[in-house]
């Protein structure tokens, strides 16, 4: 959303956006794996508020940075605390349900980031500059922190003190969620952090009018994880789902690369259904890198989520090398083949 200010601040090139982008993905890839290990180690709710207090400060400083290196800086140290959510939350919530709730309990636990979306969307175009959008971001990452010192209820601490880590680390199915996961992230964070670019420098959109069709795709994208969530505790299989789902988002990409020169009505759902699918996804391997680890879930969700970090870090920059040396529809058609080998390495896990 802060993509098109940020690079007339700051006079950046699209490769030097994709970096800006990059730069949260860097933290997180670093720091995620330790913060799962601190909630398995001291509880949910400090490691939360610890990280979210962190996270709030380091996006005030980018609010303020004088230069492209400080602002790169100060994202990636956001990124660097702000993964403390992840487990924290995810470790909470695992702990809180029985395997035949979970799907659904993490899924509306996953709409915390299309919700996010949502309100980013909306609010950061009203707020007249990049400054005021990132101060209003540090404004919510300290109302998570203080929100989660004040109601998050944390897991037995004895459960702590007895699970190996080390069988969760050594586990080859987890090590093959993380790589399919990696695989199918790609076309979020390529749709998450391009589309609004794409819109306004590609097809003549404003700001604001971009930002409204991004904040229509979360709106699918919240509802889906909450579907999709509940589909597969139904199902009592989540591979299944995550496998169809990968599918879905290849096709809606490559759908997205043949309108990228079509007319609005049909580019605009096209684009919204493709960000809202790629996003559908999350619940559902969160879920089972969760399952796997058991009372190690938080080491087990921070091993996955730095595996979505690592790609994280090189998509922005790849994305936006792929545009500038080809154009937006050959970007878009690599990232539609992302999924679909995520879709194949999930394959022996089909049981799951």
């Amino acid at each position: 959303m802060l993509a098109p200010a940020l690079r007339d601040q700051y006079d950046l090139s699209l490769t030097q956006v994709g970096v800006v982008l990059a730069a949260e993905w860097v933290g997180l890839m670093l720091f995620m794996l330790p913060w799962g290990f601190a909630a398995d180690r001291y509880g949910e709710r400090w490691t939360l508020a610890a990280g979210l207090t962190g996270c709030a400060a380091c996006l005030a400083t980018a609010a303020f940075a004088p230069s492209f290196e400080t602002l790169v800086v100060s994202l990636l140290l956001a990124g660097a605390f702000g993964g403390a959510v992840q487990s924290g939350s995810g470790r909470a919530v695992t702990g809180w349900f029985a395997r035949d709730e979970r799907g659904l309990a993490l899924g509306v636990r996953q709409t915390a980031v299309p919700v996010g979306g949502l309100l980013a969307a909306v609010a950061i175009p009203l707020l007249g500059g990049p400054r005021a959008g990132l101060l209003f971001l540090s404004l919510l990452a300290l109302t998570g922190a203080l929100v989660g010192a004040l109601v998050l209820r944390s897991g037995a601490q004895h459960e702590l003190e007895t699970a190996d880590v080390g069988s969760t680390l050594r586990d080859r199915r987890l090590w093959r969620v993380c790589a399919a996961s990696g695989l199918y992230v790609v076309p979020q964070v390529a749709l998450m952090g391009f589309v609004v670019l794409f819109l306004h420098d590609e097809r003549g959109f404003t700001t604001a009018e971009a930002a409204a069709v991004l904040a229509v795709s979360q709106l699918f994208a919240a509802a889906l994880r909450i579907a999709v969530g509940r589909w597969s505790d139904v199902l009592g299989s989540r591979v299944w789902p995550l496998r169809l789902i990968g599918l879905a988002v290849a096709a809606t990409v490559t759908a997205v690369a043949a309108a990228a020169t079509a007319d609005a009505w049909i580019l605009v759902p096209t684009i919204a259904i493709a960000t809202a699918l790629s996003m559908a996804w999350n619940g559902l391997s969160f879920t089972i890198a969760a399952e796997i680890g058991g009372r190690r879930s938080g080491a087990a969700i921070g091993i996955q989520q730095t595996a979505l970090a690592a790609t994280g870090v090189v998509v922005p920059v790849a994305f936006a090398a792929a545009v500038s040396s080809a154009s937006w529809r050959a970007a878009f058609l690599l990232v539609a083949a992302f999924p679909l080998a995520g879709w194949w390495a999930l394959r022996p896990l089909a049981d799951h």
